[in-house]
């Protein structure tokens, strides 16, 4: 494919509306301008743009009496002076171009600096969202700075623009002012989750929305902290911001999903829907170093675009609309082209590929690229945002181009938020402002923060993991999957008052909640809270297992028989519906235990080799108990014990169940199975952590403790003829018991033969009164 031959031609840098109408700049100065030239300089548009440049200096003036918005000025205008000033000296520097230029980009962003700085005049240090760009914010003419809040990532997005500016004109009030904004919302984390809100107050520092998530209104806060450690080498950057990423995979990431949760209350999801906006964060887990999760995410993404062309600016976990608008926006390209930078996967170019057929299908327009109004009717809006020309044309470009094509060493520099470049160099040009005292320090264990996961090691001799990864995700939304007449039943369950028990109950015998999000507005409030009182509906995803009720659940046990255990530990076990038939083998199965990587064993299995030939435990929950069979089996594991998750649970106070499938075919799955509840589990994996190598046996409880029922067990009772009686014994009527044994195990011959000396002892009471007898 050609590498630029999607992309229209920028060079006529007059912004024409959809209906090829002039439109005016917004804030009253030239905004896609500054904002489109250094993609000029990647495109290898170098004529167009110099020209561009010059039109820039001689017609963009800041002192204006126009309110803007802090954050948007500062990624957009501010940053593409930037970018441009940079790109326009690495032109200079090689004698060929651009010899004229005396750093003026410079001098303008440097004004502009200046003109956004009385932002930040506020008690708490953090910036007002709009400011005047010739009164300010406390003047009275000025029509701004009578707010009081403002969202997370307008005040968390500064940093990598500020600090470039202090470093590149050699005035360090720009950092200063940015990096205090950073360190109060630092200090205003939740420290219980580690987690930040939403909107904050300016002057007090105080929360006022408390959801946390990754997508808008907090976005850029975490992917600035972890580019400004790129950018400027400071590890502070870093240390907060692998403390929020620990948070937001404990707590906000729900592979693949990534929904937004209380922040003092983390374990509680706020609302059951994503917006658009998170698409970013796949790109910014590649720069961690975290594949897997990534590239989870993305497929996920992905498979929604391929149900709706594009991303609508909010989706359900159901993958249904939310909201319907799209405004051409790039973080799902920004995400392919880091992926694809990362693993070399030609899969990507084809995601790529699908980007600009749809754009070029369902929003190009004569005079450029309109929004989509809504992605369920494809009508169109009369808007193309700046950011469609600064970020994904760029990032499209990149996808599709090889380094040689470029003027510029990519790997130089390091993106904004709005995908300006900023020379990685910088770390260099001065010392990084005073650290704060009150910084976590990273201790020795903490180290292999600092590094990033190897793929290598995590998938070893495996060229194709992504694709491994992204093949479980392959049909999440249903589109391009064979579909089969199925009937679901619905039902009502009333929950009680205490908790979700019945709920867990259905989960344990294969039935799904389905919520019915779409049924629940915004303007009720906590509805999560609220929803977990009342009815729901239930989708059969499973088939139950109906026993007739003469037949009862044969219950398992694991006993622990490597010492110093010696068979002296035993835990009861409930049995699966589908594997091996433990009541069908004559010794049980034997094997050492190891713990499944993941503990979940919900996605690919990354310690493959040490399962080999072993017992493998995995914890329950997040995916189907079949699901997890399969791949522990696999993985070469020659049976399971899966452990519940809800904490507490033990045998002795909850009643056994089977594990049933997950409504698809089981035979394939022949390894034996068993179910601990959590206490019987943990004593397990506190003994494995012990001894690390712990030998079990799987078997039925019965067979283990002798009292298995024999398959056939016949008495007959006759009277002794003449000359069957017995030396010594007399010719009266006797009663003779004879018992026909089947083949059975050597407990149960014991126990027959308890049974036989009972029986002879009652023989022989008969004899002694005949008349007793029948």
């Amino acid at each position: 494919m050609s590498s630029i031959s999607f992309l229209v031609k920028i060079s006529v840098l007059i912004l024409w509306d959809i209906n090829g109408n002039l439109s005016f700049s917004l804030y009253r100065f030239s905004l896609t301008l500054i904002d489109t030239l250094d993609t000029l300089v990647l495109l290898n548009k170098l004529d167009e743009f110099e020209e561009a440049v010059k039109k820039t200096v001689r017609d963009v003036k800041f002192d204006n009496d126009i309110v803007v918005s802090v954050f948007e000025t500062n990624i957009r205008v501010l940053g593409g002076l930037l970018g441009a000033h940079v790109m326009a000296d690495v032109l200079k520097q090689r004698g060929e171009r651009m010899q004229w230029y005396r750093d003026e980009l410079l001098h303008m962003a440097k004004e502009l600096g200046f003109r956004l700085l009385p932002a930040f005049n506020t008690t708490s240090g953090l910036p007002y969202p709009r400011v005047n760009l010739r009164y300010g914010v406390v003047s009275p003419l000025s029509r701004t700075g009578t707010e009081s809040d403002t969202c997370t990532a307008c005040a968390g997005t500064m940093i990598l623009e500020f600090a470039a500016l202090s470093r590149l004109s050699g005035d360090p009030i720009f950092e200063e002012n940015a990096r205090k904004a950073m360190d109060v919302l630092w200090e205003k984390r939740q420290r219980g989750s580690d987690l930040v809100g939403t909107v904050i107050n300016i002057h007090n520092g105080d929360w006022v929305r408390r959801d946390s998530g990754v997508g808008a209104g907090i976005d850029s806060y975490y992917e600035y902290l972890m580019k400004a450690y790129i950018l400027l080498g400071d590890k502070v950057y870093l240390n907060r911001f692998n403390t929020h990423y620990s948070a937001i995979m404990k707590y906000i990431s729900q592979p693949p999903l990534l929904l937004n949760v209380h922040m003092h209350n983390p374990t509680v999801n706020v609302r059951s829907w994503m917006d658009s906006l998170l698409a970013f964060f796949p790109g910014l887990q590649v720069l961690r170093g975290d594949l897997k999760p990534a590239i989870e995410t993305h497929e996920m993404l992905y498979q929604v675009t391929k149900q709706h062309n594009f991303l609508p600016e909010a989706f359900t976990t159901e993958f249904r609309v939310h909201w319907g608008q799209h405004p051409l926006r790039p973080e799902f390209a920004e995400s392919t082209y880091f992926l694809y930078k990362a693993t070399g996967d030609p899969y990507y170019l084809k995601v790529g590929q699908s980007i600009v057929e749809k754009l070029n299908t369902h929003a190009r327009v004569p005079c450029g690229f309109a929004a989509v109004q809504d992605v369920r009717t494809g009508t169109h809006e009369d808007r193309m945002d700046s950011f469609f020309l600064a970020e994904m044309f760029k990032y499209l470009y990149l996808l599709f181009s090889e380094k040689s094509q470029l003027p510029i060493n990519i790997d130089d520099y390091i993106f904004t938020t709005e995908a300006h470049l900023l020379p990685v160099s910088l770390s260099t040009t001065q010392p990084p402002c005073h650290t704060n005292n009150t910084e976590p320090q990273a201790h020795e264990d903490d180290l292999f923060s600092y590094s990033c996961p190897s793929a290598q090691t995590l998938f070893p001799n495996n060229p194709t993991f992504a694709k491994t990864i992204r093949d479980s995700y392959k049909y999440l939304t249903g589109v391009g999957r064979a579909q089969q007449a199925s009937s679901v039943r619905g039902i009502e369950l009333p929950l009680h008052d205490t908790g979700l028990e019945p709920v867990e109950f259905l989960k344990s015998m294969g039935i799904s909640l389905t919520p019915l999000t779409e049924l629940v507005s915004a303007s009720q409030g906590s509805a999560f809270q609220d929803s977990q009182k009342g009815v729901y509906k239930l989708k059969l995803v499973a088939e139950v297992s109906h026993t007739p009720e003469h037949e009862e659940v044969v219950p398992l046990i694991v006993q622990l028989i490597s010492p110093p255990f010696l068979g002296q530990t035993v835990f009861t076990a409930g049995p699966a519906k589908f594997g091996t038939d433990l009541t069908k083998q004559q010794h049980g199965v034997k094997g050492s235990i190891v713990k499944s990587v993941p503990y979940t064993a919900c996605g690919p299995i990354e310690n493959a080799v040490e399962l080999q030939g072993h017992i493998a435990l995995a914890l329950r929950g997040d995916c189907m108990f079949a699901a997890k069979a399969r791949r522990l089996q696999e993985a070469g594991a020659t049976g399971v014990i899966f452990i519940d998750h809800r904490e507490g649970s033990s045998s002795a106070e909850t009643p056994l169940f089977q594990m049933v499938g997950d409504g698809e075919p089981t035979d394939d799955i022949t390894v034996p199975l068993a179910f601990l509840f959590s206490k019987e589990g943990a004593t397990l994996t506190a003994a494995l952590e012990e001894h690390h190598n712990v030998d079990v046996l799987l078997l039925p409880k019965e067979k283990q403790l002798g009292k298995e029922k024999p398959e056939k067990l016949n008495i007959k009772f006759r009277l002794a003829k003449e000359g069957e009686l017995a030396e010594g014994e007399t010719e009266s009527t006797t009663i003779q018991l004879v018992l026909e044994q089947s083949e059975t195990d050597t407990e149960t011959n014991n126990e027959a033969a308890s049974l036989i000396r009972e029986n002879q002892e009652t023989c022989s009471s008969l004899q002694k009164d005949p008349e007793s007898s029948p």
